[in-house]
């Protein structure tokens, strides 16, 4: 993992200020003698830099995004557990963690934070901006802050605002963080067995009846406690524990509601859509049910250039990172 470290203050889009910055990213590959093959991925909620990690058979070696063929940039987001500055970080004013004194930050500061390390990385242009999920809002945010720096964009399972469905969901998320009695303690693991509610809440949204049908019917009948649903809930919320803080799962949902591309700009998000001028590949899920196909086809309608496909899949949302054969036979067509 490598690190970028701003130390001028930066300034938030609510007027809070962070005394310094660190972004924590991963590049893959190189960048070739024009200049013209930087292909930056911005990732969801609780995902990381590795890219290469969290979406195999997309990119990595011999897939679509392939890094002996294109430079590959992903960091880590703003608010984030991976490296880059967010809610454990150390607050230079007090040495000590920032914990619930992190300011509020939105979708624009992770862009305007990916900025800083473009500008560091001296990258002038991006031949492809990727985004799936809380990466559609950024990729989307940073097409109409940086317009002339973005030439192509690909974005899955998105949406051109927060909806109230996706706000209700994080609003229930962070209401079982705050009823763990540990939240207010000034601690890492405050708010864990809160975070673990949060994750099975989620779990139900990412993925859709279908699934848990298919993948977590019991064949016992005689059974009456101790169901492969229930052991497979719990174990979700356990894995994100492990790997992940409720501190920053509070905050970076607070970042998702924030998601509005029209605040600002105009009263309207169709005439705001109507701005993004780059190419533009979208997919959805059909079955996705916390951002319905309903979002993509949007900005189908609304984006100027854009080709737009729906895939199959019985993960729901998940199916953004899991059908990689059919995301990327549909981006190799488009980059062609």
């Amino acid at each position: 993992m490598k690190h970028f470290h701003y130390q001028r203050e930066f300034e938030t889009e609510t007027g809070a200020v962070l005394p310094k910055l660190t972004v924590a990213y991963q590049t893959y590959g190189h960048l070739n003698d024009a200049k013209n093959n930087v292909v930056w991925i911005c990732h969801a909620l609780t995902a990381n830099a590795n890219v290469v990690e969290w979406w195999p058979g997309v990119v990595g070696e011999n897939c679509v995004i392939d890094p002996s063929k294109y430079f590959i940039v992903c960091a880590n987001i703003l608010g984030s557990c991976y490296g880059s500055t967010g809610p454990l970080s150390i607050n230079p004013k007090t040495g000590e963690p920032y914990y619930h004194q992190f300011p509020m930050i939105t979708i624009r500061d992770m862009v305007k934070a990916h900025g800083l390390l473009r500008d560091h990385l001296q990258i002038q242009n991006i031949y492809l901006l990727i985004g799936g999920s809380m990466g559609g809002y950024q990729a989307l945010e940073w097409c109409l802050t940086e317009p002339e720096r973005i030439e192509n964009m690909f974005l899955i399972a998105t949406s051109a605002r927060e909806t109230a469905w996706g706000i209700a969901i994080h609003t229930a998320q962070r209401l079982a963080i705050e009823a763990d009695c540990t939240w207010n303690n000034s601690s890492p693991e405050a708010g864990s067995n809160g975070l673990k509610t949060a994750r099975a809440i989620g779990m139900l949204t990412y993925r859709n009846y279908n699934t848990f049908k298919l993948t977590q019917t019991d064949t016992d009948n005689n059974k009456t406690d101790h169901f492969k649903a229930s052991s497979y809930i719990i174990h979700q919320g356990n894995k994100l524990v492990k790997r992940f803080n409720a501190f920053s799962y509070w905050f970076l949902t607070k970042a998702l509601d924030s998601h509005n591309l029209a605040r600002g700009r105009s009263d309207s998000l169709e005439e705001v859509l109507k701005n993004i001028r780059q190419k533009t590949l979208l997919i959805g899920v059909r079955s996705d049910l916390l951002c319905p196909l309903a979002e993509l086809e949007f900005l189908a309608q609304h984006l100027p250039e854009n080709r737009f496909h729906v895939i199959d899949s019985v993960f729901g949302h998940d199916g953004f990172l899991t059908e990689y054969a059919q995301i990327a036979r549909l981006l190799s067509d488009w980059l062609q």
